[in-house]
């Protein structure tokens, strides 16, 4: 039976929908073994129970639950337990207490995130609003150089410019953003095997990085004109102002300048992201296989590589923003909107001007990405929600702990002993075969 089970557990685990038929479980025991280990009739045997009847539907590992669980009970026998009714208000109380939780775990995840990276994000911002037109305005050969004269004409504490602003922003960004990502997927999953389709994983993505606009735009105009102030003060001499009178100079709709811009970045970028993140937690650390928990690095691993190819690709969108959000100084191109951002850049200075500060960026949102997952992650470890309605787990001798294995198989060795009849060595002590006549023998 544990071979039975670990072949249902891998095919499963391997299947595209977490579900397999009769044919995916010969095809995974023939491979997996030299020789055919299950006849199509056993097979078809234990479909037919796991099906409750009907062995030929494809069926999740939770269908075989009642065959490799001893302890198991079905889904409407525990409700009937627990009491089911739960009225419409409650369902409804219970959603946005979640939702909360969430957005608050999210915001503390996104502080910590941006807080370890900020320094790269100033430089990644210099860098960006450089432009190569302007005789004179050459000031940073490159990511290294801008960093270097940072540090020697600002300060440590330069690399920190309109760091609280960030911070105060940067927490319902991206709490609003793993929340609405974690409810999408959550809506759209498949209860049974906790399958999403990669359509909808797109979709979950993008919509959380739509619904962050809203904080991200006016957030990212202010801390990108305090980031650039240390420049306009080295060359023109201009006095560095605050992040209260660049929101009254801006005004309410001077905060949305660039958010066409800011949406084409962060949509597909979040679309990119998310999915990237978890089937690089699923598919190549294999998370949840056989139990497995992923380790520290292994998370943060899986959070900073997800983030490489969706902070390059969107690159030029993060440009065509920044130029739109920073002040023109004078003898600079003045842009009109979107559309004639990309053609002035791309006519102006060439094609790899869309990509300026692309390896700052990759530096700046793998490592950001992956500290504000692995903060996430780890706070709903550590402090997880009280009243999370979690699937359906097989729990067997294959996934229960090394001291529990031998309890459960003297429990069903005990289990097997007792079904045995009581009366069986009895009956086979004083059972007397009948006699056979002499001349019946001779004759055989």
């Amino acid at each position: 039976m544990d071979m039975v089970e670990r072949i249902i557990r891998e095919a499963t685990a391997k299947s595209k929908d977490g579900r397999i038929d009769q044919s995916d479980f010969l095809n995974y025991a023939s491979t997996s073994s030299r020789y055919s280990l299950f006849t199509p009739m056993e097979a078809s045997i234990i479909f037919h129970f796991a099906g409750r009847g009907s062995a030929e539907k494809r069926l999740a590992l939770v269908d075989f639950a009642q065959l490799l669980d001893p302890r198991w009970k079905a889904p409407h026998e525990e409700a009937e337990i627990r009491t089911v009714s739960t009225s419409t208000g409650m369902s409804f109380v219970k959603a946005f207490l979640h939702s909360a939780y969430n957005f608050v775990q999210g915001g503390i995840a996104g502080a910590f995130g941006a807080t370890i990276v900020y320094p790269i994000d100033m430089v990644k911002t210099r860098m960006q609003n450089q432009r190569s037109t302007v005789v004179g305005q050459m000031l940073y050969k490159n990511s290294l150089d801008c960093a270097r004269k940072i540090f020697r004409n600002e300060g440590f504490l330069g690399f920190y410019r309109g760091l609280g602003p960030q911070l105060i922003g940067v927490a319902p960004e991206k709490a609003i953003k793993l929340t609405v990502n974690d409810l999408v997927r959550g809506r759209a999953m498949d209860p049974e095997t906790g399958r999403i389709r990669l359509m909808w994983e797109l979709i979950a993505g993008g919509t959380a990085g739509g619904c962050q606009v809203i904080f991200t735009n006016p957030l990212e105009i202010v801390k990108i004109r305090l980031q650039v102030q240390g420049e306009t003060a080295r060359v023109e001499g201009a006095v560095p102002k605050g992040a209260i009178h660049i929101v009254r100079q801006l005004g309410v709709l001077g905060l949305y300048r660039g958010a066409t811009a800011c949406l084409l970045r962060d949509i597909p970028f979040s679309a990119i992201y998310f999915p990237a993140y978890s089937h690089l937690k699923k598919d190549v650390f294999h998370e949840g296989y056989n139990g497995k928990q992923l380790s520290f690095l292994e998370t943060l691993g899986s959070a900073a590589l997800a983030g490489m190819p969706a902070a390059y690709l969107t690159t030029p969108a993060d440009v065509v923003k920044t130029r739109l959000q920073v002040e023109a100084r004078k003898g600079e191109s003045h842009y009109k909107g979107l559309t004639d951002a990309f053609v002035k850049i791309y006519r102006e200075e060439g094609f790899k001007a869309l990509f300026k500060g692309g390896p700052a960026r990759i530096i700046r949102s793998s490592p950001q990405f992956g500290f504000t997952l692995l903060a996430y992650e780890y706070l709903h470890k550590f402090l997880p929600y009280p009243w999370e309605e979690k699937p359906p787990q097989v729990q067997t001798a294959l996934t229960s702990r090394q001291d529990d294995i031998s309890r459960i198989r003297a429990r069903n060795a005990l289990k097997i002993l007792l079904d045995v009849h009581g009366d069986f060595g009895r009956r086979a002590a004083s059972f007397t075969p009948p006699l056979i006549p002499p001349g019946s023998a001779k004759l055989a």
